[in-house]
């Protein structure tokens, strides 16, 4: 296969193109129909990104959400193409002593809120967004909600 934009990649051509280009740091752990399901060093998820936006067509950032699984946390990005209907979920681990990848917002303008919003609910910092800033909650939190060691208060 060559380098080119595939508008309409077969899950199949994805999980090859994937594998392939990003050779060690993307491992597709799954496909159905129309989906494609991949666990990405979170090192490079802005160049895997980057490429699924460019070569093959994904116009969509569906969501970027956070993960609390207590020992680390995820990022888990859902891609949309909407020449085929194909999602790609591509899922990054975040080490629990540092919670930093690199922001999709660049790519697709609807990811900055997605991921301010997991920044906001999680305490996950996305390097390079253009405003990092919480949405709902005060600046002075010092906390993050959806974090599984967030206690809530009981009666008072």
């Amino acid at each position: 296969m060559t380098e080119e934009t595939y508008q309409k990649p077969s899950v199949r051509e994805i999980q090859e193109l994937l594998e392939k280009k990003f050779s060690g740091k993307v491992r597709v752990t799954g496909t159905e129909e129309r989906r494609v399901c991949a666990n990405v060093d979170r090192d490079c998820i802005h160049d895997v990104c980057a490429y699924i936006h460019g070569s093959l067509t994904f116009e969509h950032a569906t969501s970027v959400m956070g993960n609390d699984m207590i020992d680390h946390m995820e990022v888990i990005y859902h891609l949309s193409n909407y020449f085929n209907g194909v999602i790609v979920e591509l899922t990054a681990e975040l080490p629990a002593d540092d919670l930093r990848i690199w922001s999709v917002a660049d790519i697709w303008a609807g990811a900055n809120w997605h991921e301010r919003e997991t920044y906001e609910l999680f305490g996950i910092i996305f390097d390079g967004h253009p405003k990092l800033k919480r949405l709902l909650t005060p600046d002075t939190y010092e906390f993050y909600p959806f974090r599984k060691s967030y206690k809530l208060r009981g009666k008072e």
